[in-house]
């Protein structure tokens, strides 16, 4: 609610959905504080998109009443509002009391809780430990790990499939198995070189995980790393560019601790408060799912460390039209991270956990995905990657700007970020996948810099 009493809806997520038969809007929350789905069919998403902070009840009903004749009473659309700010959907005094307590009981936790165990990935040690063993060893999987670390496990993901039958179009171009650009082994194909920085997934596990195994099979392989700076998308955006949390990150596998004395250093160098926006952490998935893997791929064989950054700052550099490093705090932390790490006597690998394209009408875009329209996304995104294996952070941004972000890259902070801590590195297309949901598609690789 404004000072004046208007409704005003937070920034949320609208996606469309379909229920009884009629297609409706929903509205959930990305940053977590509640867990609530709003599904509006269309009169009430009508009077719903008038919480705009600008008109009173009163005016609200008498918009609705010019549009269509007649209008809710005063009290119908009140009790929606309430419904509404009960929900913690609308800036209110009631929203803002429960994000303290939320944000509250975050900072008095001595660990970052693994918000997402047993929804995204399982939630049991054992299982966890054979669902990560199963994408290594499926069919679209690199293969056993070193030694024959991972086993083979059978494992069936009946109850995690997807059901396209009902779909017309044709997506036999691109399934499959969902994969566009099955790669050999990189133990066959590349040199053992030491790996500086790895791109890899952000998506759930159920439809990412092979590609989470190409792109940990470099770290497996290729990395002695004892810290990794792990940069993860915001998804709901925060007020600062970068937000560090100090707290370990718990999995099902065991806690991953956080480098203070690597921090400390950080933050003298950088000049600003990276724990302004530290909340941030609490519900994000990002970072959470890089520190699941790193904890079943490193911490089997070595003790090793995280600094966790959340990174957004790239998509408000695209909405205002200016360069992507305007804020003087994004070079500030860059410059003081590279310094960092070199003075550090810790061997460090950047990880950063993004996906790429979000296409179709559950994105935004008005027609669903085909065959066709699939294909030009992949040749897009492939046209990106090209500047991201050849080092090129403001190619990359260029790129993203000339056609306003259409696909909807999701990792664009955290990889700009990277390119820039590692100028010109060439790197390595490990693995590039696509999930093609008629409705909702996302793209997403494994990129490797040795």
């Amino acid at each position: 609610m404004t000072r004046a009493g208007n409704p005003k809806l937070r920034a949320l997520e609208a996606f469309p959905v379909e229920q009884e038969g009629q297609r409706c809007v929903a509205l959930r929350d990305p940053a977590g504080y509640t867990d609530q789905i709003a599904v509006l069919p269309p009169a009430l998403l009508d009077l719903v998109s008038l919480f705009d902070g600008d008109h009173s009840v009163e005016e609200i009903q008498e918009i609705l009443r010019g549009r269509h004749g007649k209008a809710p009473t005063a009290k119908q659309i009140a009790d929606v509002v309430e419904q509404f700010d009960a929900a913690g959907f609308l800036e209110s005094d009631r929203f803002r009391e429960r994000r303290r307590a939320l944000e509250d009981a975050f900072r008095r936790s001595p660990v970052r809780p693994a918000a997402h165990a047993g929804g995204a990935y399982a939630g049991d040690a054992v299982e966890l430990e054979a669902q990560i063993d199963g994408f290594f060893a499926a069919s679209d999987g690199p293969g056993a790990g070193v030694n024959g670390d991972f086993s083979a496990v059978n494992r069936d993901f009946s109850g995690v499939s997807r059901d396209f039958s009902a779909v017309s179009r044709d997506f036999s171009a691109v399934n499959r198995d969902f994969f566009t650009d099955p790669v050999a082994s990189p133990s066959a194909a590349a040199p053992q070189t030491r790996t500086r920085a790895l791109i890899a997934p952000h998506i759930d596990f159920h439809r990412g995980g092979s590609t989470y195994a190409w792109a940990y099979r470099e770290i497996l392989e290729r990395s002695d790393a004892d810290l990794y700076v792990v940069l993860g998308t915001c998804h709901a955006g925060m007020p600062d560019p970068f937000a560090v949390t100090l707290k370990p990150y718990d999995t099902p596998l065991g806690a991953v601790p956080v480098d203070r004395e690597f921090y400390d250093g950080l933050a003298r160098r950088a000049g600003q408060d990276l724990l302004a926006s530290e909340p941030a952490h609490r519900a994000e998935h990002s970072i959470e799912f890089q520190a699941v893997m790193l904890q079943h791929v490193v911490g089997r064989r070595r003790p090793f460390a995280i600094l966790p950054v959340l990174a957004s700052y790239l998509h408000e550099s695209l909405w205002s039209g200016g360069a992507p490093d305007a804020d003087p705090r994004i070079m500030r932390f860059v410059d003081a991270l590279r310094e960092t790490m070199a003075a550090s006597g810790r061997r460090v690998c950047l990880v950063a956990g993004v996906d790429l394209a979000h296409v179709g009408p559950r994105f935004g875009d008005r027609e669903p995905n085909t065959a066709a329209s699939l294909a030009r996304v992949e040749r897009d995104d492939r046209a990106m990657l090209e500047s991201v294996v050849g080092g090129d952070a403001r190619g990359f941004y260029a790129g993203v700007a000339a056609d306003h972000d259409a696909r909807r890259i999701c990792g664009l902070s955290p990889i700009y970020t990277l390119l820039r801590l590692l100028p010109e590195a060439p790197g390595r297309l490990v693995r590039y996948t696509q999930w093609p949901d008629p409705e909702g598609a996302v793209t997403f690789c494994a990129v490797t810099f040795p």
